[in-house]
Formats: structure tokens, sequence, C-alpha cells
């Protein structure tokens, strides 16, 4: 959704700074206007690119759980399905965009942990709430 957002903010600042510099300067300058901003929003779509698993990924592993999320700073979170209290799954605002998804999250017993999936669409959501509620019931009965 976010380069759908860069993409449709940058197509609009194109036109106005080509606009603007055509009538204040001439054609080469429209070009040029609209060529820094196509630049500017190219990098920008860099920034925001999802990457080949995602911003946001997670593996399911015979003991444990591993997160990783994050664009320019990648955090990895590895939860052992024994030490999962709870899953709580939340539906994401309409504001931020995203209607249909969901955020998982996962508490322990440690404060520090923020294991937390974010982005998925909500049947997802509710199926990996499940299998996490019953991984973790399985694991912990060997505690």
């Amino acid at each position: 959704m976010r380069c759908a957002e860069v993409t449709a903010c940058a197509v609009v600042l194109a036109a106005a700074a080509g606009t603007g510099a055509g009538l204040a300067a001439g054609p080469a300058a429209a070009v040029a206007a609209a060529a820094a901003v196509a630049a500017a929003a190219a990098l920008a779509l860099w920034f925001v690119r999802p990457t080949a698993s995602g911003p946001e990924a997670y593996q399911e592993r015979d003991e444990d759980l591993i997160v990783e999320r994050g664009v320019l700073i990648r955090r990895l979170s590895v939860v052992p399905y024994g030490r999962m209290q709870f899953v709580d799954v939340t539906r994401q605002a309409r504001s931020t965009g995203c209607s249909g998804s969901a955020t998982v999250r996962l508490h322990t017993a440690a404060a520090a942990s923020d294991a937390r999936i974010p982005g998925l669409e909500r049947d997802e959501a509710a199926r990996l709430r499940d299998r996490l509620a019953a991984l973790g019931e399985a694991k912990a009965a060997g505690l």
C-alpha cells in the first residue's frame, strides 16, 4: 500500500512541478522539474519497497516461531512455543489504509518481548493465532 501511495503522490507532484515550472520558465524547465520529482519518487520507492519476504516475515519451526520485521532496521525475535502465554489479534484502524489487515502479537513472560506480525489478512491472522495457541499448549505441557 505504501508503494501505491508514494507513486500517486509522485504523479501529482510531478504534474504540479512540471506545470509550475513550464508556466514560469518554459518547457525545458518543466521537463527538468518533472524529472527531478520522478527521481525523488524513485528514491522514496526504494526505501518503502517490500523486500522478497515483505517488511514483516515469520517462519514457523518445530520448536519456535521466528519473527523478522523492519525495513531499514531489521529486528529478529525467536519465540519458543512453550514460552507463549497468549496470542492476541488486533485489527488495523481504517486510518492506516489497511482496512482488511490485522496484527498478531505474541505475549511471553519476558517484558522485553516485542514479537508481533502486522499486516496479515484477518483470516490468516486467526489461523495463525489458533495454530500458535495449540502449539503453545502442546509445548508447555512438557515444562
